[in-house]
């Protein structure tokens, strides 16, 4: 694996995965709290996973259009390192987040066409880090881990202000390209290293690793 690059695996649902990804050296867990996505954690077991993992690995909280409430239960239970906003949060709500659980977020933005970079800069104001996806179909309930890329092609000239991750669609056979083109220093990927939704694949894990 090249020495710089961050991988961060998203959807752990439990704990022979979160081993396997430590294993593996990657530098985030997700952890989903969707509860429409077939990787959703209910904060209990969040708890449990975060708990095993310890120091080895970045914890990311994955929510969707969450509030305030919701958030609460999550950080006062589940030992965080990031909370990740995966919804139409505003710049508002961000700096709100931000500033009421003093963690840093992530804030994903869904990139289909050339317009949709103007939330980049916009965003890069507020966030931590960005993390730069493929938009979901309209048809589609969940707003990540649909295994679709977008035209890496539309970012590959970006510079952006803060760091970033790049999503959607990830593999080992298209990892290493990816880094090339986008020039990025951070993947997520879920699907991509899965046998089933929310099942991770030891074996898919290793691949990856070693195609970047």
């Amino acid at each position: 694996m090249r020495s710089k690059i961050r991988v961060k695996i998203c959807g752990i649902t439990n704990k022979q995965d979160m081993d396997a990804i430590i294993k593996y050296d990657a530098y985030y867990a997700g952890l989903m709290f969707f509860e429409k996505s077939p990787r959703f954690v209910e904060t209990k077991l969040a708890r449990q996973l975060s708990l095993h993992a310890g120091d080895k690995i970045k914890k990311v909280a994955v929510a969707v259009n969450p509030d305030t409430r919701f958030l609460d239960e999550i950080v006062e239970n589940v030992p965080l390192d990031f909370i990740q906003l995966h919804g139409q949060e505003t710049p508002e709500r961000v700096k709100e987040i931000k500033l009421k659980y003093q963690l840093p977020v992530i804030k994903a933005i869904g990139i289909s066409e050339a317009k949709d970079l103007k939330l980049v800069s916009i965003f890069s104001e507020v966030s931590d880090q960005l993390l730069i996806d493929a938009k979901p179909p309209k048809s589609s309930i969940l707003p990540g881990g649909n295994g679709l890329s977008f035209d890496w092609n539309l970012i590959k000239n970006i510079e952006f202000d803060c760091p970033w991750l790049l999503a959607g669609g990830l593999n080992s056979k298209n990892a290493a390209n990816a880094i090339d083109l986008t020039g990025t220093t951070q993947l997520d990927l879920s699907s991509g290293v899965e046998r089933s939704p929310g099942v991770k694949d030891e074996n898919k894990i290793a691949s990856f690793m070693s195609s970047i």
